[in-house]
């Protein structure tokens, strides 16, 4: 279904650039010789959609790798035999296959969800998180999670992704040829270089840069409220308060910011930001999480 999906947004966007691009084309008096529009189009797809997709497809490796993180095949303590009960029973519950259940060692309270699909996934939480929470704010973590790969978050940011990044690279090279032929009219009038090579090029990276800024923050947008989405998750399962609790124990471990792990997958963990960099954070302020949560309405 969810490939159905990709398939789908991927026409619309093609056909929404196509006449978008056409009337600035015509705007600016753009023309692109033969099939070069066409393959203009087929180019920002490709190079819009593949990276996201391999990066989806590889991401459990890739933070397994990341992270060290030790699947757990047996349980060897009370507390891993919880969170691999926990897991199942609530995989159960949604209706689709216990993912991988693993570990790994930080002094950072956190956790994650990745996998190419709700049957192909992967949940890991942090040592400090799985030692340092009591049962019923493990529970609100792990309902999170769980509500990410059930909504299928994984693979609606990777489409999202190749959508923007469509748009990115075809408006950017479109803009750059403008910015070239204004420089330089002795161009050749099929405008396939669009103007001098080194004004196009320049140009074309400069709007690149602008428009995936712009292109981030939608992004990021989007998983914030995504976040919500899966708070909200989490409380049907477990209880709202089970979730409050695991924001409030995550709230005071970010009193004192830990030593290491902090990087690349930081978008893949429960902890968010706050003020102007709240714009291009993946995970809203915890206490947003919180305030929302309580004027949540549970049945």
């Amino acid at each position: 279904m969810r490939i159905l999906l990709f398939v789908l947004m991927q026409i619309a966007v093609l056909v929404t650039v196509s006449i978008v691009g056409t009337i600035l084309m015509a705007v600016f008096g753009i023309r692109l010789g033969g099939g070069g529009y066409t393959g203009l189009l087929v180019m920002c797809a490709i190079f819009g959609c593949v990276g996201s997709i391999i990066s989806l497809f590889m991401s459990k490796f890739m933070v397994k790798k990341a992270y060290g993180v030790r699947v757990i095949t047996a349980p060897q303590n009370q507390r891993e035999y919880f969170l691999v009960t926990t897991i199942a029973d609530m995989a159960r519950r949604y209706g689709f296959k216990v993912p991988e259940v693993g570990i790994y060692d930080s002094q950072e309270m956190n956790a994650f969800a990745t996998g190419a699909s709700k049957d192909d996934s992967l949940v890991a939480v942090s040592s400090a998180l799985l030692y340092s929470m009591n049962e019923e704010e493990l529970k609100g973590v792990l309902g999170h999670e769980m509500s990410h790969i059930a909504n299928g978050d994984m693979v609606t940011m990777t489409l999202l992704q190749g959508v923007l990044n469509t748009f990115v690279y075809f408006f950017s090279y479109l803009a750059a040829m403008v910015v070239s032929n204004a420089m330089s009219r002795s161009s050749d009038e099929e405008g396939s270089s669009g103007g001098n090579i080194f004004v196009f090029h320049m140009v074309n990276m400069l709007f690149q840069i602008l428009f995936g800024i712009l292109a981030n923050v939608i992004l990021m947008w989007f998983s914030r409220w995504r976040e919500y989405r899966a708070d909200a998750g989490s409380a049907s399962l477990g209880g709202k308060e089970c979730m409050i609790e695991a924001l409030e124990a995550l709230k005071r471990s970010v009193q004192i910011p830990p030593q290491g792990q902090q990087g690349q997958f930081q978008a893949l963990c429960i902890n968010g930001g706050s003020g102007l960099a709240e714009l291009f954070m993946s995970h809203p302020p915890l206490d947003k999480r919180i305030a929302a949560l309580r004027m949540l309405k549970t049945f």
